[in-house]
C-alpha cells in the first residue's frame, strides 16, 4: 500500500507542536530531520536539541483525503498560533518495509585497526576485533558523529591495557565500553541524566561487560579516584567550566581526551586546561576538534 508524506518546515520552537498536530490528524508516523545540513554534536545530557531548520514529516495512509487533512492542519495551526502555516510538501511514497529499510541504513563502522561499532542485529565483520554492539535506535551516541569518532580513533591508537578510565558525560557509554573492549581494566561513567546511565548499563550487558568493570554515577557521587585516561565528549562551555574538576580526576602522566568542540572554540578550551596538562595540537574532522594532553607531573 502506498503512503502520502507531508513535510512541513519548522524551527526548534515549533517542531514539537507540529509533531503533536500531525499525530492528532491521524499520521501513522512522524519524524524530524535536518532541513539544512546543520550538525548537532553530542547534546547536553537530558536535552533533545533540534536543528535551526527542521523538517517535520508525517506519513499518512494514501486512502485518506489528503487535501482535507492539509486544510485541517492549516486551520488548526492558525487557531493555535494565530499564524499561517508554511507550505506543506505532499509526496506519494512507495510501500516498503520501513523497519527493514531503517535497519539497513546502519552498517558496522570501523575505527582505526582494532575497533568496530556493530549494530546489535548485524554480524561482526571481524570476529577477532574489538566489536562493540550498539542499538542505533537508542538515544545518545552511536559513533556516527565526528566528535565521537575522533575519540574512538584515539582509543584504538592508544595502549589502554589495564588502564583506569573515566568517561565524563558518558551518554550511551560508548567511549568507556570501547576502552574496556580494547583492554582497559576498569571504567567509570558519569552523567547528569539517569536515562543515560541506564542506556550505558544496558549497553554494558549487551557487550558482556560486568558491573564490576563498569561503574556508573551521577556527578558528585563518583569515587574520589584518578584515572589513567579521562574522556569527555560534551560541549566547549561545560569543558571550560569543569577544567579544574576534570584535571583533578587524571593522575600525573595520565591522558586527557576532550571533544564536542568546534574549531573556533579550541583555543579557549586548550587555555583552560594548560595549567595542568601539556596539550597536543588539535585534531580536526570536519568542523569538530579533539583535544588531547598529558597531566603534568608524570
Amino acid at each position: 500500500m502506498p503512503w502520502i508524506q507531508l513535510q512541513i518546515p519548522a524551527d526548534p520552537d515549533t517542531a514539537d507542536q507540529l509533531e503533536d498536530l500531525l499525530m492528532e490528524m491521524g499520521a501513522d508516523a512522524v519524524t524530524m530531520e535536518d532541513a539544512a545540513d546543520q550538525p548537532i554534536f553530542e547534546p547536553d545530557p537530558g536535552t533533545t536539541p533540534l536543528w535551526g531548520d527542521t523538517r517535520v514529516t508525517g506519513l499518512f495512509d494514501a486512502d485518506q483525503d489528503i487535501e482535507q487533512i492539509c486544510s485541517a492542519i492549516r486551520d488548526a495551526w492558525h487557531q493555535q498560533t494565530q499564524q499561517e502555516l508554511p507550505d506543506i510538501e505532499v509526496t506519494l511514497v512507495e510501500d516498503k518495509d520501513w523497519e527493514r529499510a531503517w535497519m539497513d541504513d546502519f552498517q558496522p563502522l570501523k575505527f582505526g585497526h582494532r575497533l568496530w561499532i556493530v549494530p546489535s542485529w548485524h554480524a561482526a565483520p571481524d570476529p577477532e576485533a574489538a566489536n562493540l554492539l550498539l542499538d542505533p535506535g537508542l538515544a545518545f551516541g552511536t559513533g556516527t558523529h565526528p566528535t565521537t569518532a575522533l575519540c574512538l580513533d584515539w582509543l584504538d591508537a592508544t595502549e589502554v591495557e589495564g588502564c583506569q578510565v573515566i568517561d565524563y558525560g558518558c551518554g550511551s557509554g560508548i567511549l568507556a565500553l570501547a576502552a574496556l573492549l580494547l583492554g582497559a581494566g576498569h571504567a567509570i561513567g558519569v552523567d547528569t541524566d539517569p536515562q543515560a546511565l541506564e542506556a550505558s548499563r544496558d549497553n554494558a550487558r549487551r557487550n558482556d561487560v560486568s558491573d564490576e568493570r563498569f561503574d556508573l554515577y551521577l556527578p558528585g557521587n563518583e569515587p574520589d579516584t584518578q584515572a589513567d585516561i579521562l574522556l569527555a565528549n560534551i560541549l566547549a562551555g561545560p569543558l571550560v567550566e569543569l577544567a579544574p574538576t576534570l584535571a583533578g580526576k587524571v593522575r600525573p602522566g595520565g591522558h586527557l581526551v576532550l571533544s564536542g568542540i568546534l574549531a573556533q572554540q579550541a583555543r579557549e578550551v586548550m587555555t583552560a586546561y594548560e595549567p595542568w596538562f601539556v596539550m597536543d595540537e588539535p585534531e580536526q574532522r570536519e568542523e569538530w576538534i579533539r583535544l588531547t594532553g598529558r597531566r603534568i607531573g608524570g
